[in-house]
């Protein structure tokens, strides 16, 4: 019997073709995500056309069809890159912080979605501007990337409760403010996004709260929506983001002077010679 090379073990063989051909498909799914990209900074979602891409791309639209079925599915593409874009940009600035300076963390994360947004105001509009006309995000597709962001927030609320760091802010400004809270949170703890966080009704409604708070300052710097009204955007965006975060951490306690521990040191001297 003669001696037969395995084809599979020559690196010249036709089993390699699958790498090749999937590198070939990943650098196309690329290019459609770049140009889709540019028709929504041109066009906008609502205008997204699968043939206007394949048009830029120099392709005919059935091949284009190989990639993308049609315009819903490119616009769920474009959406799971921005939400894993905006995510990775904030979790590197949240990582970049010490995970013990509580205030450092939540101006991190909304520094960073800032950042982010303006450079990206298309690829922000899709996720957080007006609805696209006959569209629905994919749970299963969407619901993960889109709550990355999210889940850093959760985890900087569960630290805050953990070291007794929560505020109670918002309790001081009504007196309905905690009965609120639980009837505003209804089955809301117990869903697993929440589970193991320790989370109180209030301290999740004020995360909750604050993450809407920040949500609008970006929104209404990426959308104008204040016009010329604000002269310092940095500084009016700073103020309502200590504000935000005056909702969920208390402020820190402030540090003691070398004239009160003196002071201190010396009262408990006193205090120990009056017993004795």
């Amino acid at each position: 019997m003669s001696e037969r090379t395995d084809a599979s073990n020559h690196p010249g063989s036709p089993r390699a073709t699958p790498g090749i051909r999937a590198r070939n498909r990943e650098a196309i799914e690329q290019e459609i995500l770049a140009t889709g990209r540019r028709h929504l900074a041109e066009h906008g979602a609502a205008a997204l056309s699968l043939r206007a891409v394949a048009r830029d791309l120099g392709m005919v639209p059935s091949a284009l069809y190989r990639y993308v079925r049609n315009r819903d599915e490119l616009l769920t593409l474009l959406i799971v890159s921005a939400y894993t874009s905006l995510a990775e940009a904030v979790e590197t600035a949240h990582d970049a912080v010490d995970p013990d300076d509580l205030p450092a963390r939540w101006t991190a994360v909304g520094t960073a979605l800032r950042d982010w947004a303006l450079s990206h105001p298309h690829e922000y509009s899709l996720l957080y501007g007006s609805p696209v006309p006959d569209y629905e995000a994919p749970a299963e597709s969407t619901n993960e990337p889109g709550t990355r962001v999210q889940a850093l927030l959760v985890r900087l609320l569960a630290d805050a409760t953990r070291t007794g760091r929560t505020s109670n802010a918002a309790a001081t400004i009504s007196t309905r403010t905690p009965q609120l809270a639980t009837r505003a949170a209804g089955p809301l703890l117990e869903d697993p996004f929440f589970e193991g966080a320790g989370l109180t009704a209030e301290t999740l409604m004020a995360g909750l709260t604050a993450w809407t708070l920040l949500l609008g300052a970006v929104s209404s710097e990426v959308f104008h929506q204040l016009g010329d009204t604000i002269t310092d955007p940095d500084a009016y965006f700073h103020y309502l983001l200590d504000l935000a975060g005056a909702l969920v951490l208390a402020p820190p306690a402030p540090p003691v002077t070398s004239q009160a521990h003196h002071q201190a040191t010396h009262q408990a001297q006193h205090q120990a010679r009056s017993r004795s």
